[in-house]
């Protein structure tokens, strides 16, 4: 593969890193996503030869980092509304996150994170990162949530995953980070524009 790459796009610098991020950046790419949506249900993923390699391979680059620090990058700043003053350690447990409510239905800018924790001024944008159908904020608020096995009885509990008692805020904003970042990225990756 390393051999085809570099005779395809006439470099010899090319190395396995380059292809490994040019297919991340691929991958990633809306064009690709829409053009190859039904091969993609069926089938593994064929990847395209693109016109411009380099650009490909340096935004797969950006996305992994982005992908793969989620957990320690600077979370974004959201607009934190506290019933109370001060919230001690017990008040960031989280149970169930909800979206906000307005005039027209769901508030997208807002999740309730519990009683006395709000989170607002979330963009919008945050939402065109999709990850298996949904986007990524979405499986965080749907996955970070109090449950009981109906078999077993055992509770499975997020606030427990972490010593810090603000990791799962600090995620959510962390996340809409990344998501922010991704289509930031992927927006202004080139066309395919497929080599023969």
């Amino acid at each position: 593969m390393l051999k085809d790459f570099q005779k395809k796009y006439q470099d010899k610098t090319i190395n396995k890193e380059d292809i490994f991020y040019d297919i991340y950046g691929v991958l990633q790419s809306s064009e690709y996503k829409q053009r190859f949506a039904a091969d993609l249900k069926k089938m593994l993923p064929r990847i395209p030869y693109t016109k411009d390699f380099w650009k490909f391979s340096k935004a797969g680059k950006e996305l992994a980092y982005w992908h793969l620090n989620y957990e320690t990058i600077e979370p974004y700043e959201l607009e934190e509304f506290k019933e109370d003053l001060f919230l001690d350690e017990e008040d960031y447990r989280v149970k169930k996150m909800t979206f906000g409510k307005n005039k027209n239905g769901i508030d997208k800018t807002i999740i309730i994170y519990n009683s006395k924790l709000t989170l607002s001024q979330i963009p919008l944008e945050t939402y065109q990162y999709i990850v298996n159908g949904k986007s990524a904020l979405e499986w965080v608020i749907e996955r970070y949530k109090i449950t009981k096995d109906k078999n077993s009885g055992i509770i499975n509990d997020p606030n427990n995953w972490s010593e810090d008692f603000r990791y799962i805020v600090n995620l959510v904003k962390r996340i809409i980070r990344v998501s922010l970042e991704t289509v930031k990225i992927v927006n202004n990756l080139p066309i395919l524009n497929e080599r023969k």
